[in-house]
């Protein structure tokens, strides 16, 4: 039977090891999901998609438990998509390789460009390489380039790099290039984090939110979307109430309603730079 939401983002840490000019962070308490946390909510969240995105805020890689934690997605029937700023993939390179439960990872370069890193450009840029070529054919992998507008200098340094690393006839598909088995290239314009001190844009907006995703935070509060980097839009916690009580409060069916409308009814939505990306 088809599942309501093509994904779920579940932040299991708001911690990061980099502090990117692009993400706005959070200012919530830090916590990393425990495994009894993270246990609890896998089969709250099983009858409602087939995709776990490990991320909202924070690196995923840097979880202490994250071999445990793909372990216990991939017994429970789900497949597990990454998304990294990149830093930690050396490290981590064949304990990915070899999850059965790992389906996609998402590796952001343009982190590199955002921040001021003790490892040389060169360095950095090799080992996301390198774990594109280890992985070409098992898992897919998908480079990020979305800084369009934003701190793009060293984008060309990085496509010739690609190119010699990847070197078979690169492919336009839908969302970018590929440019190898199951790896692929995105490209995406920076934009702007939603944000209640942000200008009002006015109500004529559409999103995907509790339509075709939907988010947990990492203290199991379920947010409409992965933008909701504060807890803003807070539905419930799946730790004290069911996803279905949850998405049936009126609060969620408004928003649902609305988007379906094309009109916001959070403060939130309206003042979101992505969503106006579907205008």
């Amino acid at each position: 039977m088809k599942k309501r939401f093509q994904k779920i983002y579940l932040e299991i840490s708001n911690i990061c090891n980099l502090k990117c000019s692009f993400c706005p962070g959070t200012k919530r308490q830090p916590h990393v999901m425990t495994e009894e946390e993270f246990s609890t909510l896998l089969p709250k969240l099983r009858p409602w998609t087939d995709y776990l995105y490990f991320h909202l805020m924070g690196e995923p890689l840097c979880h202490p438990q994250l071999e445990r934690f793909l372990q216990l997605a991939g017994e429970s029937g789900f497949r597990v998509i990454l998304t990294t700023n990149g830093s930690l993939l050396q490290r981590h390179q064949q304990m990915l390789l070899h999850s059965p439960a790992l389906h996609k990872v998402n590796i952001s370069l343009h982190a590199f460009e955002a921040n001021d890193l003790s490892v040389p450009f060169g360095d950095y840029l090799h080992q996301c390489i390198s774990f594109g070529q280890a992985a070409e054919g098992k898992t897919l992998v998908v480079y990020r380039l979305w800084n369009q507008g934003g701190a793009d200098e060293k984008n060309g340094e990085i496509l010739a790099a690609m190119k010699v690393a990847f070197h078979n006839p690169w492919q336009e598909e839908r969302r970018g290039l590929r440019i190898g088995e199951r790896v692929y290239l995105e490209y995406g314009d920076k934009f702007d984090w939603p944000d209640l001190t942000a200008k009002d844009e006015g109500d004529q907006v559409f999103c995907y939110g509790l339509r075709d995703q939907i988010g947990v935070l990492c203290d199991g509060t379920v947010v409409p979307c992965c933008l909701d980097h504060e807890g803003d839009i807070a539905l419930g916690n799946l730790h004290l109430e069911s996803m279905e009580d949850i998405l049936s409060k009126p609060r969620s069916v408004a928003i649902y309603q609305g988007f379906q409308n094309k009109k916001a009814t959070e403060e939130l939505c309206r003042k979101c730079g992505y969503a106006r990306r579907f205008r």
